[in-house]
């Protein structure tokens, strides 16, 4: 089934998709920097108008300076910071709000171009006004989030923030799949509940599997702790863990466990897809290869900077790049599972 698309509008449908790639990339970079500077928690309120404004005066970064005051993670870590260093984390969590405003903007304004010019069918119509009803969910989910961190903790819940990770990239990825669609003109489904192709469904399905256990390692600082490889301080299994005395439901409370799961995750990925791609070579599916490429080098990429990562003891840029790569390899993940579905 063909996408109905006014072909005068093919052109701008295709920037309008790729800006908005690029604007929620842009905000998952900005995120992941917000998270490794600890700069999430530095604004206190959740100002939908007024927010978009930061302080301006002294005596307004005074005030916003004494909400911060108030919260655990300053009277318990952060007692001896300065007004400078305020403005420093301030400004990482005002750039990561401000740019969710203009991605909802981005969004709304050309879809309702759309919607009235009657450019797309029906059926995505409603396709995109729930991806805009889920871009309204990420930003309340962000602030459910950062509440998270404000009352008893220092930190924001890691499952809040792995949700909130998991809901950027499902948008990422529908807005992705929406694009290759409009330039293949076809409709492909991007997940239909049956056996076919489960290969490449198990796949995707492990990509955000280790997208949830990447936040989990990022909000539980647990990048931190066993900075050596391949072995955990010269152990398989973590040596701090007395799993006889751990509840099952704790287990993803406890960094070191997060992180093994997070390194033999990646594991198992990147044997999946070697024994994938041995399969498409092997049977000369020449429609495969450039997405197989693609995808085999951004999975090398990954688990090469997620190693460094560790190495360095989770260095900022190095860790960042990470997540940058995180991106990529979705771009590269979802590009081999729409050309899979053949029909």
């Amino acid at each position: 089934m063909k996408i109905i698309l006014r072909k005068e509008y093919s052109k701008f449908i295709n920037y309008w998709l790729i800006c908005l790639l690029f604007f929620i990339g842009l905000i998952v970079i900005v995120g992941g920097l917000t998270r490794l500077t600890d700069s999430g928690l530095s604004i206190t309120t959740w100002d939908v108008v007024s927010g978009i404004f930061p302080p301006i005066t002294n005596s307004q970064w005074i005030d916003a300076f004494n909400l911060y005051k108030e919260i655990p993670q300053f009277y318990l870590l952060n007692q001896s910071m300065t007004m400078d260093e305020f403005k420093v984390i301030y400004y990482w969590e005002y750039i990561h709000r401000i740019l969710g405003r203009i991605l909802g903007l981005l969004f709304l304004i050309p879809f309702l171009f759309i919607y009235f010019k009657k450019i797309f069918s029906k059926e995505y119509n409603l396709n995109f006004l729930n991806l805009f009803i889920l871009i309204l969910v990420q930003g309340t989910v962000g602030w459910y989030m950062v509440k998270s961190g404000l009352v008893e903790n220092t930190t924001v819940s890691h499952y809040r923030l792995a949700l909130h990770l998991n809901l950027a990239f499902i948008l990422f990825s529908a807005i992705l799949w929406y694009l290759l669609n409009i330039k293949s003109k076809q409709n492909k489904i991007f997940f239909a509940f049956n056996r076919k192709f489960i290969a490449t469904k198990i796949f995707i399905l492990l990509v955000f599997l280790q997208i949830t256990f990447g936040a989990f390692t990022s909000g539980l600082d647990a990048g931190k702790i066993y900075q050596t490889w391949p072995l955990m301080n010269n152990y398989f299994f973590p040596d701090d863990l007395n799993i006889k005395s751990i509840l099952f439901s704790q287990f993803f409370s406890e960094p070191s466990f997060v992180q093994f799961v997070h390194r033999k995750l990646a594991y198992i990925i990147f044997i999946y897809v070697l024994v994938m791609s041995f399969i498409i070579f092997y049977k000369k599916d020449k429609q495969m290869y450039n997405s197989t490429y693609f995808l085999l080098f951004m999975i090398f990429i990954q688990v090469t900077l997620g190693i460094f990562t560790l190495l360095s003891g989770a260095y900022i840029w190095i860790a960042s790049l990470h997540q940058i790569s995180t991106i990529l390899l979705l771009i590269s993940s979802i590009y081999f599972y729409y050309n899979s579905l053949k029909s």
